[in-house]
């Protein structure tokens, strides 16, 4: 990680970036854009979840301190769709909450175990 290339950047230039290749170019983040492309709004999400938890742990570091930090929080959110799709990591409700007419395999192969 470059800590210098972040010395001219700003938090107020931080939080006028509005898109995933916006924050990757920031912190001169390699991506592949296909990547970003399919994950796009989970890395974001991601993302958010850890800015959250740098700010609740970290409230009184300087700009300079947080925007290092945000820089790994954003490497790692990549990171995890590296080796994970986005129903592994069960960000959205949409992917937690099963539906009601919804029987897996797994629960007739356990309830006919049961009943034998």
């Amino acid at each position: 990680m470059n800590t210098r290339a972040q010395i001219k950047k700003t938090l107020a230039d931080f939080k006028n970036l509005t898109t995933a290749e916006d924050y990757l170019e920031f912190f001169k983040i390699e991506f592949d854009r296909t990547l970003v492309n399919i994950n796009r709004l989970h890395i974001l999400k991601q993302f958010s979840l850890l800015i959250k938890e740098v700010d609740r742990v970290f409230p009184d570091i300087t700009d300079g301190e947080k925007l290092v930090k945000y820089h790994l929080a954003l490497e790692e959110a990549y990171q995890v769709f590296l080796t994970k799709s986005p129903l592994e990591t069960k960000l959205f409700k949409v992917f937690q909450t099963k539906p009601k007419n919804f029987v897996s395999l797994d629960e007739l192969t356990k309830q006919a175990e049961a009943n034998n």
